[in-house]
C-alpha cells in the first residue's frame, strides 16, 4: 500500500471536535493499509495570539525567543491529534521539529528546510504507527527551535513527503480544490481535476490562498504529487502534478488577480545606459520586490517614462528610496497609484497556442477596461487595470476563455 503524508491546516483543527474529525480521516487511511504521516498546523487563531503575546512583551524581540513562543501552537495540535488517534485504537506518536529532526538554517522567523532525518519515523511507520509531526517548525544548526514563516506547515508537509518518498501529499483545508478563478467573484468557476506545478505556482504567487508558494516550489523540485482536499466534505480534490501527467492541456487553466499592487511612474527619465540599474538597484538593496515593468521611449530618444509595480505595503518605502536618489536619477516627475489590480491569465497550453494575448485584450476592450501595464511569461499574461474593474475583468476573461461551468 502507499505511503501518504496528510496535512491539516488551522481551520481543519480549529477545536477538539475538528481535531477528532481530522483524526477520523487519518484512521481511515491507516485502516486501508497505508503508511501515514501527518503534518499539523496550530489551531485557527492560535499563532496570531502567540505573536500578539510577543508584541505585548517587547516591540522588538529576540527572534530566537520569538520562535520558541510562536511554535508552541503546533506542539499542542500534534499532541491532541496523537491522543485522538490513540482513542480510536490507532497507534500514533507526536514528533516536534527538533525530534524528527527537521534541519533548517538559522534564519529565525523565516527559516528554510535543509534536510529532514526520517529514519526513525520510517521505522515506526513500518511497524504500523502513525507519525504526527508539528508543522511550521524545525531546528537550527546550533540546536535552537526555528519557524518557517506564516503558512509554513504546507512547506513542512511537502518536505516531509519528499523525504519519505511518499506517493502523494494530501493538503486538507477549508476549500475543496483549486478553481479556475475565485468562486466568490466568478459564480461559474469550475474546480480543476488536475493542475500543473507551474500553473499552481503562478496561482499561489498571485494570491490564490490554496497553497503556500514555497510548498509548491518544493513539490515541483522533488516531484511530490500534492492533492488539495476539503476537511469538511467527502469529495474529490485537485491534484497538483507534473505537466507530463496531464494529457489534455487546457490553453488557459485559470484567471487570477492580485490586489496587492501599487504603481509608480517616473516621467522624463534620461534615456542613457545604467538608468534602470540606478533605479532598481537601490530598491533591491532595500529588499523591495519590483514586479511589472514597462518603459516608453520618447521620439527624441533623450528621455523615457518608466512605470513599475511594487507591493502595496512597500509603496511608501519605495517612493522614499527613489526620492532619496532623485538628484542622481534626474527624473522630472514621480507619480503613484495604489488603486490598481493585476489580472492574470494562466495556462501551460499557451506555449503551443497563438492569439491568447489578443483574446485577453479584446475581451477587456469590449468591457471598456483600459490596460495600464502588460507583462508576460511562457505560461502567463498579466495586465494592470484600475481596481474598480477587478470583478468585471475577471468575469469577462473567465467567459472569454470558455472556463465557465455549464
Amino acid at each position: 500500500m502507499a505511503r501518504i503524508v496528510m496535512k491539516f491546516g488551522g481551520t481543519s483543527v480549529a477545536d477538539v471536535t475538528r481535531v477528532r474529525n481530522a483524526a477520523e480521516r487519518v484512521r481511515a487511511e491507516a485502516a486501508a493499509g497505508h503508511q501515514v504521516a501527518v503534518a499539523v498546523s496550530a489551531m485557527a487563531g492560535v499563532t496570531n495570539q502567540l505573536v500578539d503575546y510577543v508584541d505585548q512583551a517587547a516591540k522588538i524581540s529576540d527572534l530566537r525567543e520569538y520562535d520558541v513562543v510562536v511554535s508552541a501552537g503546533e506542539q499542542v495540535t500534534a499532541g491532541l491529534m496523537a491522543i485522538a488517534l490513540q482513542e480510536t485504537g490507532v497507534a500514533a506518536r507526536s514528533w516536534l521539529g527538533w525530534q524528527v529532526p527537521v534541519h533548517t538554517n538559522d534564519a529565525h522567523g523565516s527559516a528554510r528546510i535543509e534536510s529532514i532525518g526520517v529514519e526513525q519515523i520510517i521505522q515506526r511507520m513500518e511497524d504500523g504507527q502513525v507519525a504526527i509531526v508539528a508543522g511550521f517548525q524545525g531546528v537550527s544548526p546550533d540546536g535552537r527551535i526555528t519557524t518557517l514563516g506564516r503558512g509554513g506547515t504546507d512547506t513542512s508537509a511537502v518536505a516531509l513527503a519528499a523525504a519519505l518518498g511518499a506517493e502523494r501529499c494530501d493538503i486538507y483545508t477549508d476549500v475543496d480544490g483549486v478553481y479556475t478563478s475565485d468562486p466568490r467573484i466568478v459564480a461559474k468557476a469550475r474546480k480543476l481535476d488536475r493542475v500543473t506545478y507551474e500553473e499552481m505556482l503562478e496561482l499561489a504567487s498571485l494570491g490564490a490562498k490554496v497553497l503556500q508558494t514555497r510548498s509548491v516550489e518544493l513539490a515541483m523540485k522533488h516531484g511530490v504529487r500534492v492533492q488539495v482536499l476539503s476537511s469538511f466534505e467527502n469529495s474529490p480534490g485537485t491534484l497538483v502534478v507534473d505537466e507530463d501527467e496531464i494529457v489534455e492541456k487546457a490553453i488557459v487553466s485559470g484567471i487570477a488577480y492580485s490586489r496587492d499592487e501599487a504603481k509608480i511612474t517616473l516621467r522624463q527619465v534620461p534615456d542613457r545606459p545604467g538608468v534602470a540599474a540606478a533605479i532598481f538597484g537601490p530598491l533591491a538593496q532595500a529588499h523591495i520586490n519590483v514586479d511589472m515593468i514597462v518603459q516608453n521611449v520618447s521620439t527624441e530618444r533623450e528621455s523615457t517614462d518608466l512605470t513599475f509595480t511594487v507591493g502595496k505595503a512597500e509603496f511608501d518605502r519605495a517612493v522614499k528610496v527613489i526620492e532619496k536618489n532623485c538628484a542622481h536619477l534626474d527624473y522630472e516627475e514621480l507619480s503613484g497609484d495604489r488603486n490598481v489590480v493585476k489580472i492574470s491569465v494562466i495556462g501551460v497550453g499557451m506555449r503551443s497556442h497563438a492569439g491568447v494575448a489578443q483574446q485577453m485584450f479584446t475581451a477587456l476592450a469590449g468591457k471598456g477596461i483600459n490596460i495600464q501595464v502588460i507583462s508576460t511569461s511562457e505560461i502567463k499574461i498579466s495586465v494592470l487595470v484600475a481596481e474598480e474593474y477587478t470583478e468585471l475583468a475577471v468575469r469577462a476573461l473567465h467567459s472569454a476563455y470558455g472556463l465557465d461551468a455549464d
